[in-house]
This record gives structure tokens, sequence and C-alpha cells, in this order.
């Protein structure tokens, strides 16, 4: 309560900059940082965790370096965390740096994640670990589509509006229903939660083609710098929620037998291609987000003011 009453509504600003895959979020980030003598917190989901190096496409050491990041590395795959708990750390953070801080910069591509910040998110029940891998399993053995059909059965409130080709989504909306005996949708609350800082959400939008051609080559840049050597060191937690994504998934099934390399990296290719498509759909929907080119640093600082 005293650091709540220490912040007050108009003077304090969080800067979010957000935007699909290989956008150039990071780099616009850190010059932003810099330009306000302020700090970066990072709304990237895949980032929280250590052992992803490549794959999940962090700052490097010399980005970190530059600027103070906080929620970069900061878990390990062999841990359970979800935007609940993300919501609560990344607030009391943000509330200790506009102590003495004006503004603070968050970046990222978790659209969940980000809405966790902005709107606040449900505090759901914990999932056991059984359940949880028992849902995995069902995803791994009948594919995307039986998610989409038991959710849009068993919920379709929450399958009207959920992204149906975002697997982490349905998987959760399943444990939630496994675990509690109650759609995913009754548990939810109905209003947004009132944060006492500003909130100016900067978008950042390329040219279709070229953002599939910078997607297509970080591909190859994270297979030569040895992705497939990180993802084979994390064969005992292929079954972690933090390693049902792009870049891994897809190797897993390359080191079990069930495709080629090559196919592998292709898959890599489209589905973070897909990836970036459903970023970009889930963050139209708000009309709050002014977009820039990633480039446009100059227009972006005159518009935060």
């Amino acid at each position: 309560m005293i650091l709540k009453n220490l912040i007050t509504m108009n003077t304090k600003t969080l800067i979010i900059v957000l935007g699909p895959t290989a956008i150039g979020k990071t780099s616009l980030s850190i010059q932003l940082a810099k330009h306000f003598n302020t700090e970066i917190i990072s709304a990237d989901s895949r980032q929280f965790y250590k052992e992803l190096l490549i794959g999940a496409a962090p700052p490097n050491t010399e980005e970190l370096k530059e600027v103070q990041h906080h929620f970069i590395q900061h878990l390990s795959v062999s841990e359970d965390y979800n935007v609940g708990k993300f919501e609560e750390d990344a607030i009391n953070k943000i509330e200790k740096l506009f102590i003495n801080k004006d503004k603070i910069i968050m970046v990222g591509g978790s659209g969940l994640y980000i809405d966790s910040i902005c709107k606040g998110f449900d505090k759901m029940p914990e999932t056991p670990t059984g359940i949880r891998e028992k849902v995995i399993e069902l995803y791994k053995k009948n594919g995307l589509e039986f998610l989409q059909n038991v959710v849009e059965k068993k919920d379709p409130l929450f399958y009207k509006e959920v992204d149906k080709n975002n697997p982490q989504r349905l998987l959760r909306a399943l444990e939630v229903m496994y675990n509690t005996n109650k759609t995913f949708s009754s548990l939810r609350k109905k209003e947004d939660k009132k944060r006492n800082f500003n909130i100016i959400k900067i978008g950042l939008e390329s040219d279709r083609e070229l953002l599939y051609n910078r997607i297509n080559s970080r591909v190859d840049r994270m297979m030569k710098n040895g992705l497939l050597k990180e993802v084979e060191s994390l064969i005992n937690f292929k079954n972690k929620n933090s390693l049902q994504t792009v870049g891994y998934k897809e190797i897993f099934e390359y080191l079990e037998g069930e495709t080629s390399i090559n196919e592998a990296i292709s898959k890599i290719k489209q589905n973070s291609r897909r990836f970036a498509k459903r970023q970009i759909t889930w963050f139209k929907k708000d009309t709050s987000i002014k977009y820039f080119s990633p480039k446009s640093l100059k227009e972006i600082i005159k518009f935060i003011g």
C-alpha cells in the first residue's frame, strides 16, 4: 500500500513495445530505455527460461549489458510458471522501479502476458503436474484438431474468443476443466483491473514478406549457433509447458525419429511464420496500440513525449 500511495497516476508511464517475433523489438526497446534513462521488463514468456539461450532469441550478452533487464532467464524449465504469477511479480517490480523512474519500458510478443499487466489476469486454481502431463500427452497423441474439438464441445464461450491455433491456450483451458470440473470461461473475471500508472502501447509492424524473411534468417542463425544441441540437452524436460513451443517441439520430433532434420527446420520456419501471424491478429484487436516502423525511433520518442 505504501508503494501504491507513492505512485501518482499522472506522472508514471509504462511504455509497452510489442509486435510479432523477429520484428526488432529488442533493439528498439534498448534505444528507448537509453533515451529515457530507464530499465526494461520482458513480457516474452519464452525468454524467462535460462536454458533457452538460442531458441527463445533473448537479448544477447552485450545487449543485456547496455540496459538493465528484468524477467530474462530468471527461471529454469523445470519450474512451473504461469501468467498469473508473472502478473504478480511484474506489478511488484514495476511499482518498485517507479519509485525512482517516471517511465519504464516493457517489451514482448506474448499478448496474454502483456494483457495481464494492462488489464489483470484471472486467478485460476493450480493444476497438479499429473493433469498437466496428461493433457500434453493427449495433444501429442491426437494433435491440435483434437484440442480444438474438445474445447469447443466443453467450453463454447471460451472457444469463440480464443486463438484456435494456439495450443498453449487450448491446453491451459483443458487443464483447468479437468482439474476443477468447471469451464475456463466460468472462472474468468468480468472487469479489468485499474492500474495506478499510465500505459502507452507502441506496436511494431513491417512488410509481411520482409518479416517472413527475417524469421527464416533467424531460424538459420539459430541452427548455426547450436539449437540442435540445446534441444538435445533438454530432452528430459520435453513435456514441460515451457518447451511446448516453436523451435523445440519440432526438433524433439526429429530426435524421436518422427522427421528428418531438414523437415524439422522447415517446420520451425513455417510454424514461426504462423506464430507471427497469430501475434499480429491478437494485437490488431487492441485499438489503443499506436503502430510504427521498427526504425522510427525519433517518431516514437516524439509520440511518447
